[in-house]
């Protein structure tokens, strides 16, 4: 795990640093595909099923109002005050690391840029509360009371995972909840923990492609996402570059 999760990360890192105005969503899903095979990695995300659907992308890129699962397209050039949530799974040696953050292409609105700083803090407020003998509605309740003081929704409908041999293993973790409720943490455990942060509310819904996440009032959205180890005392984050490109 902390071999996958080094090469997720430094994807992610690497594919970060090419969020720019004039490149496509197509070209930045291409760019990840051969930074994973650099690797030797493959994505974990690539014709993932559920039911008779495969996701047909190696990344996820999600533009503005798209939560989760963008799908990279031609169509789709960034421009300036966009933001761009990028979220990469990998798989190495049949194990799986999963991380994501938001990429702010300036300039943005005041309201926008703290919606990206709020939802990295609640990825970490949560983080925190990730301990051995802790439960699951510890996280998710220091996750949303985060985000709902500071005016914003968390969606309801996503939630993080445990991660391990598959890219979503039970525990399931939301981003709401009550505290000292749900599955007990324990060392050794490996847990996705993923704030997804609107704007406005918290409702969603699937786009035409019928995987792509977008908000119901259409506006922005925001995703960050660790994976993190539980050890004898607190959580260690594992998908952490040894170089950061952005």
């Amino acid at each position: 795990m902390r071999e996958v999760c080094e090469i997720a990360a430094s994807v992610l890192a690497d594919l970060c640093s090419e969020v720019k105005p004039g490149v496509t969503t197509y070209d930045l899903d291409q760019m990840g595909k051969r930074l994973i095979e650099e690797r030797g990695a493959v994505s974990a995300c690539y014709n993932y099923k559920i039911g008779s659907k495969r996701y047909p992308a190696y990344t996820c890129i999600s533009v503005n109002e798209e939560v989760v699962h963008g799908i990279g397209s031609l169509k789709k050039v960034l421009r300036a005050g966009d933001i761009v949530s990028v979220d990469v799974s990998v798989e190495f040696n049949g194990f799986i690391g999963d991380n994501a953050k938001t990429v702010v292409i300036e300039p943005v609105a005041d309201e926008i840029r703290r919606l990206v700083k709020v939802t990295e803090e609640a990825l970490y407020k949560g983080i925190e509360k990730a301990r051995p003998n802790a439960r699951v509605g510890d996280i998710s309740h220091a996750i949303q009371v985060y985000v709902e003081g500071k005016g914003f929704s968390v969606v309801r409908d996503f939630v993080g995972h445990g991660v391990g041999r598959s890219i979503h293993e039970e525990p399931q973790i939301p981003n709401f909840g009550r505290p000292d409720t749900g599955p007990k943490l324990r060392r050794g455990m490996t847990l996705a923990i993923e704030p997804m942060v609107n704007l406005g509310s918290s409702d969603v819904e699937y786009a035409e492609d019928e995987w792509t996440v977008i908000t119901v009032d259409r506006k922005p959205s925001a995703h960050f996402e660790h994976t993190v180890l539980i050890t004898d005392e607190f959580a260690e984050i594992l998908t952490i570059p040894k170089k950061i490109a952005c």
